[in-house]
């Protein structure tokens, strides 16, 4: 395997804009669980290997189970999960498959059963960010080990 290039020298306008998106859901207060299950469920919906291991680790960082992060892209038949984590699971895969069916009202209620405006708009930035650094990592051919 081999990276077609390195994004970060390639143009680094571009990764100082990815970089203060980044920064801007890290400092609203999204709990960092749920952040990271959000980069779990968007990277394994683009198939962003990079990203994966990447967060995968993070989650384990965190301290959770290895149950918890196995079954991410199970989520609905896990009894693991909160319902808040599930109402930000759905809402994740929703925004990553957006062409599909939009964001169905019943998924937004859901969200914003447990968040305020504010929240589900940080919660709506996080899954676009994720899936901007997936974009990225698989455009430029980033795979797990790339950067170490």
């Amino acid at each position: 395997m081999k990276v077609r290039m390195d994004h970060y020298q390639a143009n680094p306008s571009v990764y100082q804009a990815m970089s203060q998106m980044e920064r801007q859901v890290t400092e609203s207060g999204l709990d960092h669980v749920l952040y990271e299950l959000i980069k779990i469920r968007a990277s394994q919906i683009n198939g962003c290997a990079f990203c994966l291991d990447m967060h995968t680790t993070k989650m384990r960082e965190l301290g959770e189970s290895e149950q918890r992060i196995a079954l991410v892209s199970v989520w609905r038949e896990s009894p693991c999960y909160t319902d808040q984590e599930r109402a930000v699971l759905e809402l994740t895969e929703a925004v990553t498959r957006i062409a599909d069916n939009g964001v169905p009202q019943e998924v937004y209620d859901r969200v914003r059963s447990f968040f305020s405006e504010k929240e589900t708009m940080d919660l709506i930035l996080a899954i676009n960010v994720i899936n901007c650094w997936n974009r990225i990592a698989i455009s430029t051919g980033m795979f797990p080990g790339c950067r170490d």
